[in-house]
């Protein structure tokens, strides 16, 4: 098993699709159905790596994301979700900070 480079409250920078999101869980590989990997993962990233669920700046969904597809995203601007303040509950040093209830 890989050590994950990005944790919950990190902003991130999607490479194939040019999208700002935060990080809200991780899981340590794969953990979708077959029928939605061969589905929406058409690039074929390995099952074994670290997979992110991501809140999508602007946006009203989340994303299911291999890492491979992720980059640190360096402009230290908040993203805006509806669903943000069910994970974090403050914006300091460029990451969000997960709420404690």
């Amino acid at each position: 098993m890989n050590k994950p480079k990005f944790s919950p409250g990190q902003v991130i920078h999607h490479r194939k699709y040019d999208y700002r999101g935060v990080i809200v869980d991780v899981d340590p590989e794969f953990s979708g159905t077959e029928d939605w990997y061969e589905q929406v993962a058409t690039s074929r990233p390995p099952k074994d790596r670290p997979w992110y669920h991501v809140l999508v700046h602007e946006g009203e969904h989340a994303t299911y994301v291999a890492e491979q597809h992720l980059e640190n995203e360096p402009s230290g601007q908040q993203i805006q979700h509806p669903a943000l303040g069910q994970f974090f509950d403050s914006f300091i040093g460029g990451r969000y900070k997960r709420s404690l209830h």
